[in-house]
C-alpha cells in the first residue's frame, strides 16, 4: 500500500481532528506528511501500514494524550516538540486526548527509504520494525527535520522532492540509531570526504541537463557511483550546500534568466522550474529576490 492509499486509515484513526494541510499534490515519494489539528477525543487502537512520526509544532501545556499500549497507559503532554513514534503495523489499544486544542504534523514513511540505508549502516533485514513505540520523546533532530518538511509542505520549492528525500534519510538513520530495539551494529563514517573532479563534473552536468526535469537524489547519487548517504555529505562538503539546495539555486537562476528573454509565460517557467503551482514559484521567487516573478520582469523593460 502506496504513502497515499493509506488515507482512509488515516482518516478513520483521526477522524476527530482537522486536517489543515497535506502533501498530497507534492509528488513526494519517500515520506507523506500532513498537518493536523487535534481537540478532545477517544477512539479505539489503530495501526499503519507505514512507520509513523507525530511532532506537535503548536503544542499546549494543558492537554493530554493517554495512550493505552500493551496493557499500560501512557500520559504525555502535546507541548511544543514533543513526539509520538509508532513503528510499521503497531497497534495502541486505545487513545484519549484532553481538553486542549494543539497541532502537530505527522510524518509517514516507507520502509525504502530503511533499504537505502542498510549498507551503510550495515542494518539487518527489516531495520524500521526495530523501531520502538515511544510517547512523549524530546529529539532535536528529529524535531527539526519536521520542521523543515513542514515549511517545505506549506511553502513548496524549486527541489522540494529532493530535499524531502534527503530529510526521509536523516530521519531513517536518526530512528534507527536513537530509537531502534537493538544496538546498530556499525555506524557510518561521519567524516564527509568532497567529490572528487570528476565526479563533481559528471553529477553537475547531469543537473543542467535535467534541470527541467524531476531530479531526485538518488538520480544524482547513482551519477557519482555512490550511496545517497556519502553522495549527500560529499556533495555539500564540495559545493558548500546540499543536493536540493543546489538545484533550487540553479533552477531560479534559470527562472530569471527565461523571464528576461520575455520568450515564455510566468506560468510555463513556474512548471519548468518544477514548482507545484505558480503561486509557490511566486512566493519562492520573492524570498529568493525581494520583488515577484511579474515584478523582476517589469523591472527589465
Amino acid at each position: 500500500m502506496s504513502l497515499i492509499q493509506a488515507q482512509k486509515q488515516r482518516d478513520l484513526k483521526y477522524q476527530a481532528s482537522t486536517l489543515l494541510n497535506s502533501s498530497r499534490d507534492l509528488g513526494w515519494s519517500t515520506m507523506f506528511a500532513e498537518l493536523r489539528s487535534h481537540g478532545p477525543y477517544e477512539q479505539p487502537g489503530t495501526a499503519g501500514p507505514h512507520l509513523e512520526i507525530a511532532l506537535a509544532v503548536r503544542g499546549s501545556d494543558e492537554g493530554l494524550v493517554a495512550t493505552k499500549f500493551a496493557g499500560s497507559w501512557r500520559r504525555v503532554r502535546p507541548t511544543t516538540g514533543t513526539i509520538w513514534l509508532r513503528p510499521f503495523a503497531t497497534k495502541a489499544d486505545e487513545c484519549r486526548m484532553a481538553p486542549s486544542a494543539w497541532e502537530a504534523i505527522h510524518l509517514y514513511m516507507s520502509s525504502v527509504v530503511f533499504e537505502r540505508l542498510k549498507d551503510d549502516y550495515n542494518l539487518p533485514a527489516g531495520p524500521e520494525s526495530s523501531i520502538r513505540y515511544s510517547c512523549g520523546v524530546q529529539d532535536e533532530v528529529i524535531n527539526q527535520v519536521g520542521l523543515s518538511v513542514l515549511s517545505e509542505m506549506m511553502s513548496p520549492t524549486a527541489a522540494g522532492r529532493m530535499l524531502v528525500e534527503t530529510s526521509s534519510l536523516l530521519l531513517a538513520a536518526r530512528l534507527a540509531y536513537a530509537h531502534a530495539e537493538t544496538e546498530l551494529i556499525r555506524l557510518p563514517t561521519l567524516t564527509p570526504h568532497r567529490l572528487d573532479d570528476g565526479r563533481l563534473r559528471r553529477v553537475l552536468a547531469y543537473i543542467e541537463e535535467h534541470l527541467a526535469e524531476d531530479i531526485t537524489v538518488a538520480d544524482l547519487a547513482n551519477v557519482a557511483c555512490l550511496s545517497i548517504f556519502h553522495f549527500t555529505r560529499a556533495f555539500a562538503a564540495s559545493m558548500g550546500v546540499p543536493p536540493h539546495r543546489y538545484v533550487s539555486q540553479r533552477r531560479l537562476e534559470s527562472a530569471k534568466a527565461t523571464i528576461a528573454t520575455g520568450r515564455a509565460s510566468l506560468s510555463e517557467i513556474a512548471l519548468d522550474s518544477r514548482f507545484s503551482s505558480q503561486s509557490s514559484f511566486t512566493r519562492a521567487f520573492r524570498r529568493a529576490t525581494g520583488m515577484t516573478p511579474a515584478e523582476y520582469r517589469r523591472s527589465l523593460r
